[in-house]
């Protein structure tokens, strides 16, 4: 198994708490983590339609046998489960004896917080980062991914990098999987056709605020369910709204999140870029590099064991800085550029973020697309490749 940045964390967690919730997308290797870190623990997939039907129907009998601990792979799949676990842990609270993975998370998270509250830690498993991807590609059998355009193509679906497979074909069979399963699950999406025309719109505004009638009147549906489908994609770890941030001042900031995919393989392969040539071609190349690091961050945060809230800046007078990360009660101001030379525009909003809110900003820099960062008196540049180390925090 290639070591997960998040497996400390988890370990640590395991120690404290009896139960451990792990959420995060499909394939994003919730299971193999699990199993690699706890290998003493029983497994049991509540995916298998026989044993599903057991839990379901005799969740006593089911866990009688399993209270020395197990780990219970899709627990979304059998919910009721959580209630019966709550009885068993007040009778015996030792750390680390169940580990609950799933691949939902607003529902599940509800689930576990009204019956396992203060019983269970939450985490979240997103895909590799760059650093994992590269771990993986560099096993033996693997061809390493050394350019940008071509890590913005693969994504970082840990199978795709574990095995050596295409990303196009990987990627497609993801999503008709996600269409097939997920969905059905989640909720009764009719028109399925209209379904995936939507996800593709949303692809094509990555990086943007959202509009949510724009987006419905293109994708032909109503306001109504541009909002439900919207749900259902954050649900299940598609999309990411990234809030803006803003204070109570008399200065009018933007108050519309902004649109990411947790994978910027699959928003690329959404908007039908398989070459590394289209993809530097193609007019949302700049913010599919955004997204791309705007994620880095997320997972540098989640893997370890910080959940605070990240955010973008925009006024009125148009400045803008792409992203927030939150440092005690300030921020670190981050602009995120694809392009591979640095011009003085880079720093406009940082400039003016720090001048307006200058007991907010903690400082910050710019992430750009070239291969040599500058370290600069006032606003350091970082190299995407930097983003495989921990600089920038």
């Amino acid at each position: 198994m290639i070591e997960r940045n998040i497996a400390p964390f988890l370990s640590r967690l395991a120690a404290q708490y009896p139960v451990i919730t792990m959420t995060g997308p499909r394939q994003s290797g919730k299971t193999t983590l699990a199993r690699a870190c706890f290998p003493d623990l029983a497994y049991v997939t509540l995916e298998d339609p026989d044993v599903r039907r057991f839990a379901l129907e005799d969740p006593r009998g089911f866990l009688a046998p399993l209270q020395g601990g197990v780990i219970l792979d899709e627990i979304q799949r059998a919910p009721e489960l959580i209630s019966y676990l709550q009885a068993i842990v007040d009778d015996d609270s030792r750390p680390g004896r169940f580990l609950l993975t799933g691949s939902q998370q607003f529902e599940l998270i509800t689930q576990i917080s009204q019956s396992l509250a203060g019983r269970t830690a939450v985490l979240r498993l997103l895909p590799f980062t760059l650093a994992e991807s590269q771990r993986a590609r560099n096993e033996p059998g693997h061809a390493p991914i050394v350019s940008l355009p071509a890590n913005l193509l693969a994504g970082f679906y840990p199978r795709i990098h574990n095995r050596g497979l295409d990303p196009a074909q990987a990627l497609g069979d993801y999503f008709a999987t996600y269409i097939e399963r997920d969905l059905r699950q989640l909720a009764a999406v009719h028109d399925l056709q209209r379904f995936e025309r939507f996800v593709r719109l949303c692809a094509g505004r990555t990086g943007q605020m959202l509009n949510l009638s724009s987006l419905g009147n293109d994708a032909g549906i109503s306001h109504v369910t541009a909002r439900v489908w919207m749900d259902l994609l954050q649900t299940s770890y598609v999309v990411y709204l990234l809030p803006p941030w803003f204070t109570n001042t008399t200065k009018r900031l933007v108050k519309t999140p902004k649109l990411y995919f947790y994978d910027v393989g699959l928003a690329s392969w959404l908007l039908g870029l398989r070459t590394a040539d289209q993809l530097q071609r193609d007019p949302l190349y700049g913010a599919l590099f955004e997204n791309f690091v705007v994620m880095e961050a997320m997972k540098d945060q989640r893997n370890r064991g910080e959940s605070s809230q990240m955010y973008f800046y925009r006024d009125a007078e148009g400045n803008e800085v792409d992203l927030l990360l939150p440092i005690g009660r300030q921020l670190h101001a981050v602009e995120i550029k694809a392009g591979q030379t640095v011009n003085s525009d880079y720093f406009k909003g940082l400039k003016a973020f720090s001048k307006y809110y200058p007991d907010v900003c903690a400082g910050g820099g710019v992430v750009f697309g070239g291969d040599q960062g500058q370290p600069r008196t006032d606003w350091p540049v970082y190299s995407w490749r930097s983003l495989s180390h921990p600089e920038l925090r």
